[in-house]
């Protein structure tokens, strides 16, 4: 009866537990600049440096804080990625 009770505990609760912990440390990990977050306190800032275990957040123009990477709650939205070089060929460049 006891298994059972600790079976369905680990099922219940440290399970789900473990999960979010791993998403949050995976979305910590992947911050990068241009990236818009929520600290665990509200405040919405722009990512403009990260260094190993901390984040310069951007939270007013030409205002910087420094945050420790588990005070970011959430990303609101990612910074968008520079987009692939386009070449063109020397037959459509007209002068």
């Amino acid at each position: 009866m006891i298994v059972l009770l600790f079976g369905v505990m680990y099922v219940m609760m440290i399970r789900p537990q473990q999960k979010r912990r791993r998403e949050a440390e995976a979305m910590q990990s992947a911050l990068g600049p241009g990236d818009e977050v929520v600290t665990i306190g509200g405040l919405y800032g722009t990512v403009t440096g990260v260094e190993d275990d901390a984040v310069l957040l951007e939270i007013a123009p030409g205002v910087q804080t420094r945050y420790a990477r588990p005070a970011i709650a959430r990303v609101v939205t990612r910074a968008e990625l520079p987009n692939e070089p386009v070449t063109e060929d020397a037959d459509t460049v007209k002068e």
